[in-house]
């Protein structure tokens, strides 16, 4: 088998790990179940560019059961977890090409490697995979059934090269599925977001002036997360209604310029480039942080903040490195601008993950099935696959819900009766 990992001597470690998420992942654990009986996915291959998380080889080892030949690869050159990737290989059997820290060179390798697998489907966090293929191997495009994308920065790049006509293959917009969107996106990176950036900082976040950029279901988690912890939450936004809406969740809203003089800890999370700029870093209060929990490192202009700096000390702590101004002060930026719960956390916990990736899995069987009707453009998750997970955690929860009478259904199929 090849693969390229840091230690094959981790496996140990990785596989108490991946057990450990699985205990917390019911409704993966009864879709893997019946993949393993119909084996769905059979003679499939796979090639999947995701964060080596022990959530994500627990969805890898679902795919397995249902039959995919699989080979993985990271989506981000900090987001590996070396101890998962190393007993994804050695007790799972599936190739894993991924190392924490790796430089651009190796990550682009290894997503070549990944497409060299010669996939018939798919699946992405921040479309890397998906564009790669388009660049440099167009010719496999039209082999291709479909692909999953799990983010909203990917997202954001599918559509717009479908709207360019640039996409050749059917891709599942599993980000916006209401089943990922409204809990892995809020509740998720909420809370592994905060996990990161105390975990880097040791801060106390009660009384901090905290700048949360992009007021999406990213930027909603992050910024309920903060406000529980008794931070003073401002938002900054371009969308009008979304910031209408900050500010009748109770949080100040206002422009970054404005925002950079207050605030103590900023984190963009909006899938754009240059959110925070050096003109905003030269306002910035001494000792400010600054972190990124939107899927690439761009959403901070780095290059920019490195050009302003008079000097820049790289690992004060770990994953934070210091950069001065020619005012003297000083700012820290976290995980050099990466995702900032993958580069020092562990990630969403597993128990909202489980949601994502039966989702995910569903939407690999969907796609598998309805390989030849699927135009490349791109899909919203069906609705069925929305309904059944959601009810499925309902249960795992030991919650349960209403049905509607007979008469209910009526009522609302039906134009006739008034007041």
């Amino acid at each position: 088998m090849n693969y390229h990992i840091k230690d094959i001597d981790l496996a140990e470690s990785g596989k108490k790990r991946i057990e450990w998420a699985e205990r917390d992942m019911p409704v993966l654990q009864l879709v893997k179940e019946r993949f393993a009986k119909e084996k769905p996915l059979s003679g499939k291959k796979m090639s999947a560019c995701l964060h080596v998380t022990a959530e994500t080889a627990n969805l890898c080892r679902t795919l397995k059961a249902g039959g995919a030949d699989l080979v993985l690869c990271a989506s981000n050159p900090l987001s590996t977890q070396d101890d998962v990737a190393a007993a994804l290989v050695q007790e799972y059997e599936i190739p894993v090409f991924a190392v924490k820290g790796e430089d651009d060179k190796t990550y682009y390798n290894h997503i070549h490697a990944a497409i060299e697998h010669g996939p018939a489907i798919t699946m992405d966090d921040g479309a890397d995979l998906v564009s790669t293929i388009h660049f440099d191997y167009p010719q496999i495009a039209d082999k291709i059934l479909g692909s999953m994308e799990e983010t909203t920065t990917g997202v954001i790049r599918l559509r717009a090269m479908a709207k360019d006509g640039a996409l050749k293959i059917p891709v599942i917009a599993v980000n916006d599925a209401t089943t990922k969107n409204l809990f892995d996106n809020r509740y998720g990176t909420g809370q592994s977001t905060v996990d990161g950036i105390i975990r880097a900082t040791d801060i106390l976040l009660a009384g901090k002036n905290v700048v949360v950029a992009g007021y999406g279901w990213c930027g909603r988690g992050f910024a309920m997360r903060c406000k529980g912890m008794g931070a003073n939450v401002i938002v900054t936004e371009v969308d009008p209604i979304r910031a209408l809406e900050a500010a009748m969740d109770g949080y100040r809203v206002m422009p970054m310029l404005q925002a950079a003089e207050i605030g103590d800890l900023f984190c963009t999370l909006t899938g754009d480039i240059h959110v925070i700029r050096p003109e905003h870093a030269e306002r910035m209060k001494d000792g400010a942080i600054i972190a990124n929990s939107g899927h690439f490192n761009v959403e901070i202009d780095i290059p920019g903040l490195k050009k302003l700096a008079t000097a820049v000390r790289a690992g004060v702590r770990n994953f934070v490195d210091e950069y001065t101004l020619p005012s003297g002060k000083r700012l820290f930026l976290l995980a050099d601008g990466r995702l900032i719960n993958l580069a020092a956390a562990e990630g969403h916990p597993a128990s909202v993950m489980d949601m994502s990736f039966a989702t995910q899995a569903l939407s690999t069987e969907w796609v598998a099935v309805k390989a030849d009707k699927l135009p490349n453009a791109v899909h919203n998750v069906p609705a069925e696959i929305e309904d059944w997970v959601s009810r499925l955690k309902l249960s795992t929860m030991n919650i349960d819900i209403d049905e509607l009478t007979e008469e209910q259904k009526e009522y609302l199929a039906s134009w006739e009766m008034g007041t």
